[in-house]
């Protein structure tokens, strides 16, 4: 029986990586996988467990190229960073991001691609203290994301347009912040969870420095939860377009987020909050009532768990 091709754009990412190390343990897939700048390596590469290949996606011929002969095209390539510049330079977030999924998803239409999944996110949704649920957007984005938040939207929608006009199936993820190996531990470019254990475990002077006051909560989702779910709507998706929270369901203040990962390194450190440093006030809890009535999908790794597991590979991956 032939496998099913599964083309992972993104691979060298933190979610393409953990995605390709899951599926391509699958005796039925074959899988792909994109990068832009820099290969897969370790485990991956010497295993030759996939195969990679150096792809531009904001380049029509090379996406097209990519996408030929694929049956699920999971796309986790983006340009992100961190909430440095979320505030000095917000326009990075829009214009990559745009084209490259609009030149994916022509080719993937195209091309007859099954299913697409788009990795979303939750920047779209108004901040409050309830969890919301898919239908909560309100068209009012905050100033911080409006450009991050607006393209996102824009690529649901894209899903759903080419999911009426095809035969293939697609899938937008809004998932909270997620975590775990393969993480982006560079202060530059981390977000809060990376950005706290790469502080922690290299702090020399008994202190650990947060930006603002760690009054503003996150959602935070294990990686391995997100790459369940992925596992399992790809599997089990009929419809031709599925719009679908994926999160831990409920949120931490970072102030405590930060007490937790310093009493699992061992430290004895101190926080001190800069007021003067950037931050984002926005808290979002995702209620994830359909992908649980739905998919039978539910988080199974508590964030203290979580946190252990992510300490333990930086310490082995990263260095202490």
């Amino acid at each position: 029986m032939a496998k099913t091709k599964v083309l992972v754009c993104g691979a060298s990412g933190f979610i393409g990586r953990n995605i390709v190390e899951r599926l391509s343990s699958r005796d039925d897939l074959e899988v792909y996988g994109t990068y832009l700048k820099t290969a897969p390596s370790g485990a991956l590469a010497i295993n030759n467990s996939a195969s990679f290949d150096q792809v531009d996606l904001t380049n029509k011929d090379q996406v097209a190229a990519a996408v030929n002969g694929k049956d699920i095209v999971i796309q986790a390539a983006a340009v992100t960073s961190g909430s440095n510049d979320i505030v000095a330079r917000p326009y990075i977030h829009v214009t990559d991001n745009a084209i490259m999924n609009s030149l994916l998803f022509r080719a993937c239409f195209e091309s007859g691609v099954k299913h697409v999944v788009f990795f979303s996110c939750a920047v779209m949704y108004p901040s409050r203290q309830q969890p919301v649920q898919e239908d909560d957007f309100n068209y009012q984005i905050g100033d911080r994301y409006f450009g991050a938040g607006w393209t996102k939207v824009y690529i649901e929608k894209m899903c759903e347009f080419y999911s009426q006009i095809s035969d293939t199936r697609y899938t937008a993820i809004r998932h909270s912040n997620v975590y775990g190996p393969y993480d982006k531990f560079d202060l530059e470019r981390s977000h809060v969870f990376g950005a706290t254990v790469t502080k922690v475990m290299t702090a020399r002077d008994g202190r650990v420095l947060v930006w603002g006051d760690g009054s503003e909560a996150r959602d935070l989702l294990y990686v391995s939860d997100l790459v369940d779910f992925v596992e399992t709507i790809i599997e089990a998706q009929k419809a031709p377009f599925e719009l679908i929270n994926v999160g831990y369901g409920s949120a931490i203040p970072v102030k405590e987020l930060v007490k937790k990962i310093i009493e699992c390194s061992g430290k004895p450190l101190a926080i001190e909050f800069d007021l003067t440093k950037p931050t984002i006030k926005f808290a979002v809890t995702l209620n994830t009532d359909k992908a649980r009535r739905k998919y039978q999908w539910k988080p199974k790794v508590a964030l203290e768990e979580g946190i252990r597991r992510t300490m333990s590979w930086y310490r082995e991956h990263v260095g202490s």
